[in-house]
């Protein structure tokens, strides 16, 4: 929306009002620039549930047309680990899950949006997940 904003604004004050120059360059750079930062900064909105027997994971965008929304859902017992991986400004989790074809699967989610109570929290979450599983694991050899 800013981006076409941008182009009109630029389209408009190269034709018709003149009055920034050169400068009115920047009225399609800046909106390109944000865009690309939100792309590579990835899904912006991301929803953790693991109430019930079922964890379900959603990864959306703000912009709907920059990325397929995400949307997994899997029972607890499937979990077999977790990491987050902090790169500059970019934070993702990776969620290790038990598949009956592939042995294991990997999903993947963008977390850098989330504050660091809301990382501890998810941590906390599935490190209990994860400790039962083990423990489940451990109890039935």
């Amino acid at each position: 929306m800013m981006l076409v904003g941008g182009i009109v604004s630029f389209f408009l004050e190269e034709y018709k009002f003149n009055i920034l120059g050169s400068e009115s360059y920047l009225l399609i750079i800046v909106p390109l620039i944000m865009l690309v930062a939100f792309h590579l900064t990835g899904r912006q909105i991301f929803e953790y549930d693991s109430d019930g027997e079922a964890l379900n994971f959603k990864n959306r965008n703000i912009i709907p047309f920059l990325d397929k929304p995400l949307s997994d859902e899997f029972p607890k017992y499937k979990l077999i680990k977790y990491e987050i991986v902090n790169l500059f400004f970019v934070k993702r989790l990776y969620v290790t899950i038990s598949s009956k074809n592939s042995g294991s699967t990997m999903l993947k989610y963008e977390i850098s949006y989330l504050t660091t109570k809301e990382v501890n929290d998810l941590k906390f979450s599935l490190n209990k997940v994860v400790k039962a599983n083990n423990e489940k694991n451990v109890n039935n050899r």
